[in-house]
């Protein structure tokens, strides 16, 4: 890599690791804040959700910010605004402060990772970009190991507030190196955001979501549940109707055209859905039901983060010269496995023999599928609009986390108990490899000319 490329780099890793961070950091802490704040599972879903909320709408916002106005000043905004509601989450006396703060943070936490995989696909072309998408991953995932780990400890000397101040630290290392790189953004000055839409999406995701947790306290019959459920769904509704007409839309719809991306973004929606229903329920069970410290439930996961880690940038690298099909196939196919061995967990627990051979399985399944699934997303759109591509892939994960997560209630009956905990491991299994089946059928490899040119025309390969 030329200077410029690693300084590229190294900018989209940290400012994607700030997001990734507190996304692994607040399932550890969940147990603690709900004993500090109280509210039950309906307050941890809360915590959860109001971040997947913003997150998921205003990501669209920010890729289209993203391409018309620079992808600096959206990751500056981005990384400026996602410090100060850091601060303010760690300070929240009460439930409803915690829920608006986190809200908060996934506004801001929306300017980071669209603006840095741009920051990539627009450096880096052809397996080269596989290659680098594959480190990204690799060193994001770094977060993984860090946040449960640093999440735990604070959460079993101190206090999980100052778990969330931890993010300053990369949030100013990045800023420096943003000033480093010294690029100018060029803006269009024709460009406009469609705030309308924007505003339509956010409240059609709350009011579903809200109608989702709620549900268990309240009940399908209360008018509260379904006005909000309909209400959303009919916001929604008229958001993807106003997306056909706005002549400069948040989701332009006429990139689902486009097989690869359309079939990969399905595909994105089962896995991840799945990646935030586990990731959420092993380590709130790990504590409330099999009695572990936060500390050693937040490094339960780690053999999935040292896969990821190991193998993912190999698998990006690969991708790019076989194509992503076989990968995207076999990876949610393994992590559906990895899923159903939770099935083992009992009564009588015992991590080594029952949590650890998931995790290796699930960790193989993520580090084959997540590269190629990004670069086959990606790479079907083209580099101009590679901003708003990174946008709509980042929301239909974070919207599928979201879904996943406000219907827990239903999945586990309302409790997490053990029969809760194998109840969500079956519906994670099925997610995965209905994301696995659809990239089977839909998804199709570069031609084999295509691939042989772009692999001569990486200096690097």
């Amino acid at each position: 890599m030329t200077r410029r490329q690693r300084l590229v780099l190294w900018i989209a890793v940290l400012a994607s690791f700030v997001a990734f961070l507190d996304g692994t950091i607040v399932n550890v802490a969940l147990p603690a804040i709900e004993g500090d704040l109280g509210g039950g599972l309906i307050t941890q879903q809360w915590v959860v959700d109001s971040y997947l909320i913003t997150l998921g709408a205003l990501i669209l916002v920010a890729g289209s910010v993203s391409d018309a106005f620079g992808r600096i000043l959206v990751m500056r905004i981005g990384l400026i605004g996602f410090g100060i509601a850091s601060i303010a989450v760690a300070a929240a006396p009460e439930p409803l402060f915690l829920v608006v703060a986190r809200a908060a943070q996934g506004a801001a936490g929306a300017f980071l990772v669209p603006s840095s995989l741009a920051l990539i696909t627009s450096t880096f072309r052809g397996p080269a970009q596989g290659r680098a998408i594959g480190l990204w991953t690799a060193m994001t995932t770094g977060a993984m190991i860090v946040g449960p780990l640093i999440g735990g400890l604070f959460v079993d000397l101190l206090s999980w507030r100052f778990a969330f101040l931890v993010n300053v630290v990369p949030i100013v290392v990045t800023l420096f190196l943003l000033h480093r790189l010294g690029e100018r953004d060029t803006r269009r000055p024709d460009a406009k955001i469609d705030w309308l839409g924007a505003a339509l999406c956010t409240l059609g995701l709350g009011a579903t979501v809200f109608a989702l947790i709620e549900q268990p306290r309240l009940g399908w019959g209360s008018p509260v549940i379904w006005l909000s459920l309909v209400g959303g769904i009919l916001m929604f509704a008229l958001f993807l109707l106003r997306q056909r007409r706005a002549p400069q839309p948040i989701l332009p719809l006429d990139m689902f055209r486009v097989r690869n991306f359309s079939y990969g973004n399905i595909a994105t929606a089962f896995a991840y859905g799945a990646l935030a229903l586990n990731g959420f329920v092993v380590v709130v069970y790990l504590q409330s039901g099999a009695g572990l410290p936060a500390t050693l439930a937040g490094l339960a996961s780690i053999p999935v983060t040292v896969l990821m880690v190991l193998l993912s940038a190999r698998m990006g690298t690969l991708a790019g010269r076989w194509g992503p099909r076989l990968f995207m196939t076999i990876g949610p196919l393994l992590m559906a496995v990895g899923a159903l061995l939770l099935l083992t967990v009992s009564e009588d627990f015992s991590y080594w023999t029952q949590v650890l051979p998931s995790m290796i399985i699930l960790g193989l399944g993520l580090a084959v599928t997540v590269s190629p699934l990004t670069s086959a997303i990606l790479g079907a759109i083209e580099p101009a609009r590679s901003g708003i591509a990174s946008a709509v892939n980042n929301a239909v994960s974070r919207v599928a986390g979201l879904i996943a997560i406000a219907a827990l209630g239903a999945i586990v009956g309302g409790a997490l108990d053990l029969d809760g905990f194998h109840r969500a491991a079956i519906v994670t299994a099925v997610l995965m490899a209905t994301a696995g089946i659809v990239s089977f059928f839909g998804i199709r490899n570069p031609t084999r000319e295509t691939l042989d040119a772009a692999a001569r025309a990486d200096p690097a390969d």
